[in-house]
């Protein structure tokens, strides 16, 4: 019955202000007005409101603050996302469950995302917090089968679409901390990426790219240790947000951003985008590596997305990993 809510879902969400009546979805869907009034009363039971009128019909009033399939899927039927997206309700990492349905040959492209995860992670083996709070923890799957060497800039690439469609879509200018950080305006983390690929000699064969994005999060709804630096889309943007209606239209961007990558037409908005959303270009910074770390100032990026740093004597060091933190001046 699923399809039948997203499709009630996806009217009056096209419909936006205008009331829809009872007759014409049950005309559309093939189905009596009397299953059109039950799933009513079922999505006001999961958190929905409707307005109604006898003379009228429908409007949509209200949605859950969580992630709900029918929602979810009428939004990306209305953005016309072919690609299968599945929403679960609880997974250990959407990465890693990412990983096991191409181990098992499911077609590529395709979305993981879970209202909570039991063992979300970051880059080098971090926890990433994934309370059931409304916010998007997210996996994008590919078989990309290209060149190893095109994938070094695609991490950073994704980071620098999704700060320019969020912008666009929910008026926030978030800024991208070398290499997979999101960052509010107030230096809060709002979002974290983290790419894994499996590699033959000669071509990428599986590639996964997954974002934990923190919408509704509170900094009540975060362990102790992460309310300082913690932050969320809603709070950088002093207005309230529909989780669902986020989580659809970043999915629809970030899908766009591969194939712009795939296609080999990213190149162009890169630069202008890493001038837009950098927040490290002439700062100081130590970059932690495998071996001794890094001190310097930071001058920008190279054509592949590579660090760029003026350490002592003004000389020039291109870091293609690492972790980042500031130094104090």
């Amino acid at each position: 019955m699923t399809d039948l809510d997203s499709s009630i879902l996806l009217a009056l969400l096209v419909a936006a202000d205008e009331p829809v009546s009872g007759d014409r979805l049950a005309k559309e869907l093939g189905v009596s007005r009397v299953a059109i009034w039950s799933r009513l009363e079922r999505l006001r039971a999961a958190g929905f409101t409707f307005a109604a009128s006898t003379r009228k019909g429908y409007r949509l009033k209200g949605v859950p603050r969580a992630l709900h399939p029918a929602l979810l899927d009428a939004h990306l039927r209305r953005l016309k996302v072919t690609a299968r997206v599945d929403l679960l309700a609880t997974v250990d990492s959407t990465n890693s469950e990412a990983e096991r349905r191409l181990a098992v040959g499911q077609e590529a492209p395709f979305a993981v995302l879970a209202q909570a995860q039991t063992a979300g992670r970051g880059r080098l083996g971090r926890r990433w917090h994934s309370g059931k709070t409304g916010n998007l923890y997210l996996s994008l799957a590919f078989r990309p089968f290209i060149g190893p060497e095109r994938l070094k800039p695609f991490t950073l690439w994704m980071g620098l679409a999704l700060c320019a469609h969020l912008e666009a879509a929910v008026g926030v200018k978030l800024g991208l901390k070398w290499p997979n950080d999101l960052l509010a305006a107030d230096g809060r983390k709002v979002a974290g990426m983290l790419t894994e690929a499996r590699l033959d000699a000669d071509s990428v064969r599986e590639l996964v790219f997954g974002v934990g994005l923190n919408i509704t999060g509170a900094p009540k709804d975060f362990p102790a240790e992460l309310r300082a630096i913690a932050g969320s889309l809603e709070r950088a943007a002093g207005v309230r947000l529909d989780p669902n209606r986020v989580a659809a239209e970043t999915i629809a961007a970030l899908f766009d951003a591969w194939e712009a990558f795939a296609e080999d037409q990213w190149r162009r908005e890169f630069k202008t985008r890493w001038a837009r959303y950098d927040t490290l270009t002439g700062k100081s910074v130590r970059i932690g590596l495998r071996g001794s770390p890094l001190a310097g100032v930071v001058d920008g990026i190279d054509d592949e997305g590579s660090l760029i740093l003026r350490t002592g004597g003004r000389r020039r060091q291109v870091v293609a990993s690492g972790e980042v933190t500031l130094r104090k001046p």
